[in-house]
């Protein structure tokens, strides 16, 4: 956390494969923990295969930037098992391989040319086209896995 940066900071939750879930955009000078409510809040339970319910996360990967008492505790709330690493203990290489995937998802957000760097001055605007963009990056997927519907046998 910058103090005195000016622009804005995407807080994204994603699946195990890097699809985003839930995407919002804050300040670039505040402190990621202090947004993790409004992002789990704004987060949806998952979609399952045919007639199956609607199911929450399992786990909830974070770095150390969530390594709070009331960021583990708003976590626990909603079911999730919070898995964050913790500062002065553990490496900031320990969460690498689930790191990887949060980042895999905002560097496929951040290859829109209009996301990469923010021309809008409003932030609903600058929201709209986000999400746009991980509607986008969820259809592109599920076109590549033959998911959507189509009359071709």
């Amino acid at each position: 956390m910058d103090r005195g940066k000016p622009g804005s900071k995407i807080h994204a939750v994603s699946d195990r494969n890097g699809l985003p879930l839930t995407v919002l955009v804050s300040a670039a000078n505040v402190n990621d923990s202090t947004m993790l409510e409004d992002v789990l809040d704004n987060l949806r339970a998952i979609r399952q295969p045919l007639g199956r319910p609607r199911r929450w996360p399992g786990k909830l990967h974070g770095d150390k930037g969530y390594d709070y008492r009331f960021c583990r505790e708003v976590v626990r709330r909603r079911g999730m098992i919070a898995r964050i690493a913790r500062k002065g203990i553990e490496s900031s290489t320990h969460l690498g391989q689930h790191r990887y995937v949060i980042e895999r998802c905002l560097e496929w957000v951040s290859r829109f040319r209009r996301l990469a760097r923010r021309y809008d001055r409003k932030a609903s605007h600058f929201t709209g086209f986000l999400r746009l963009a991980c509607a986008l990056i969820c259809y592109r997927r599920a076109a590549r896995l033959n998911l959507l519907t189509s009359n071709n046998p």
